[in-house]
């Protein structure tokens, strides 16, 4: 496990260092979400009933925009090979990689939700959904993500394949948290679509690991 905390925190220095990644991710997240008032009017009822979904819809175009660094800069320095190399399990490399994924682009994302929620008029009874939707549910984005990265690693231009293979495996994330928003929005109990995304992300911390580290012994051989 120390090694395992060794590479996450050298992670996390480098996506603050380059100030990049983690950054225009959540820059994104926040300037889609504004937009949305210009778009659609700025009528109260309108903005809180779509809100759920707006927050959601962002979130995932703002986690895709990442998700080539979580392997392609250390591909191209010949940093990865040496991960490979090192005593540390090719699935643990994946599984840090994933966490620094989302601690700087799911996380800050969480915390500015319920921000840009009140903004779009979100009642304040779905706030909590909101937040725990997002708490549960990013995760899961940076996960998936990764083994898409791990499948375009080495691919020149490798942004828009990379979009066309996750997308399809994030649309269950968004469906479940934009409906955990909608039933509190209803008064229904939001808690069985919480439950689905908690079983989403631990399905995908099961599986993204040994998928992507498949994928990446594939790709660099």
């Amino acid at each position: 496990m120390k090694g395992v905390a060794s590479l996450l925190a050298r992670d996390l220095r480098l996506a603050l260092r380059l100030g990049g990644g983690g950054g225009i991710g959540i820059a994104f997240f926040v300037l889609a979400v504004v937009l949305i008032p210009l778009g659609v009017g700025r009528e109260a009822a309108t903005l809180g009933r779509i809100a759920g979904g707006v927050l959601w819809i962002a979130a995932l175009l703002a986690a895709l925009l990442s998700l080539d660094r979580i392997f392609q800069a250390d591909f191209e320095d010949g940093s990865l090979d040496q991960l490979m190399l090192s005593p540390l399990a090719l699935e643990q490399v994946v599984l840090a990689k994933a966490i620094a994924h989302w601690l700087t682009t799911g996380l800050p994302m969480v915390l500015v939700a319920p921000i840009l929620g009140l903004m779009l008029q979100l009642p304040a009874q779905a706030l909590p959904a909101l937040i725990l939707s997002m708490a549960l549910g990013t995760p899961a984005l940076s996960l998936i993500g990764a083994i898409g990265a791990a499948i375009t690693v080495g691919v020149r231009r490798g942004g828009l394949l990379l979009s066309i293979l996750v997308l399809p495996l994030y649309i269950p994330t968004l469906i479940f948290g934009a409906r955990a928003v909608e039933q509190s929005l209803l008064d229904l109990s939001p808690w069985s679509s919480l439950g689905l995304l908690a079983a989403l992300t631990l399905f995908s911390a099961a599986l993204a690991p040994f998928a992507a580290a498949a994928a990446l012994r594939i790709n660099t051989r």
